[in-house]
């Protein structure tokens, strides 16, 4: 909705620097344009017009640095329209927009690229060089179900996972009384053997803005940011400890997303009985307990886990299920592409997430 109101904007406005051109070359009567116009200005009235289509292009192309001629396009059409002030002062209204849909597209670049350095920094904490082969022997020790459940989705015979690349497509809720679904895309990185993710969430909020979200585990801390446009912060919890020993369960919660990383030393498992273990993280001075039920077919079920659903300093511990719906070899592993996260809260459960993996890239070398 706002890129065809925006795209409509900046072709009005365009068309309208092109009757400057016409007026400066006498090429038609434009009653609306009183003053006189030089040739020199009308070329840069021609100009600022190609360069409002260019930004229309660009916008419809979801370039990220849009801003730049954007900002270069509304500077040029402001001083030309000081210049001829008597005749063209509303146009600065549709330059407001311009500058404001500029400023926010600035935004949402400097936010990817805050990220993109983070992931970079995150991938360089990992082991990406002599990878060992998963082997029956290195399964022995686990509990019958982890074994079973690591047989069945293939990791023998196969390079350990220590790094992981995942798009996502998803559907949220904010709020358990909130009536509509939001579409979310989603980019994740995973390392292993130093252990943290990189989760990046564009989510529509409503037909102009989106919300820009990141949410972050490197050496045991957490770090979460959302921004309305990438440029308003919402939220933004930086190595806090219910959000640490929070964001250390989800990591140990997606385990099936990357298997082989249950013969990790820092998870111990506990057999609760033929299709359910108990794993435990510790790491950096911080514990985190999953509980995974795993179905006859050796797939894991769903998993569970006490986590802070918020960090104000009076949260408590709540139970996060998520449930697998589908499962799919991606990559060369078996792995849940369709999950559901529920919360279970005292007025009920709370599915706020939705989620369909849709692209993965096993060690990132």
């Amino acid at each position: 909705m706002w890129k065809l109101f925006f795209l409509l904007i900046l072709t009005l406005h365009g068309l309208i620097h092109f009757f400057g051109f016409l007026k400066a070359f006498s090429l038609a009567e434009i009653s609306q344009l009183t003053q006189e116009i030089s040739k020199p200005l009308g070329i840069v009235w021609l100009l600022t017009m190609f360069l409002m289509f260019f930004v229309g292009i660009l916008v419809i192309n979801n370039k990220h640095w849009v801003w730049i001629p954007a900002f270069i396009a509304v500077v040029i059409s402001q001083i030309l329209i000081i210049v001829s002030w008597q005749d063209a002062k509303y146009g600065t209204i549709p330059n407001l927009i311009i500058f404001i849909f500029a400023i926010f597209s600035c935004a949402t670049w400097n936010f990817s690229s805050q990220v993109e350095k983070e992931v970079g920094l995150l991938l360089a904490k990992s082991n990406q060089t002599d990878i060992p082969i998963v082997n029956e022997q290195m399964l022995s020790p686990l509990p019958t179900p982890v074994k079973r459940w690591l047989n069945h989705v293939g990791v023998i015979g196969k390079e350990e996972i220590q790094s992981a690349y995942y798009e996502q497509i998803g559907q949220m809720k904010l709020k358990p009384d909130q009536k509509a679904w939001s579409s979310a895309k989603i980019e994740q990185y995973v390392t292993v053997d130093a252990p943290g993710f990189l989760w990046k969430v564009d989510m529509k909020m409503n037909s102009f803005f989106n919300v820009a979200g990141r949410d972050k585990l490197q050496q045991g801390k957490a770090l979460m940011t959302i921004k309305i446009g990438s440029l308003i912060p919402v939220v933004n919890v930086e190595n806090n400890k219910k959000t640490n020993q929070s964001t250390m369960q989800r990591y140990l919660m997606e385990l099936p997303w990357y298997p082989s990383a249950a013969l990790s030393p820092y998870i111990t498992w506990e057999e609760v009985d033929q299709n359910t273990a108990k794993a435990t993280m510790n790491y950096q001075g911080i514990t985190g307990i999953v509980t995974f039920y795993f179905d006859e077919s050796g797939d894991v079920a769903k998993v569970s886990a006490m986590r802070y659903k918020d960090v104000n300093e009076d949260s408590k511990l709540v139970e996060c299920i998520a449930e697998a719906k589908a499962y799919r070899d991606m990559d060369g592993i078996r792995i849940p592409v369709k999950m559901n996260v529920t919360w279970q809260m005292d007025e009920g459960p709370f599915t706020w997430y939705k989620l369909e993996v849709i692209k993965v890239k096993f060690n990132l070398n």
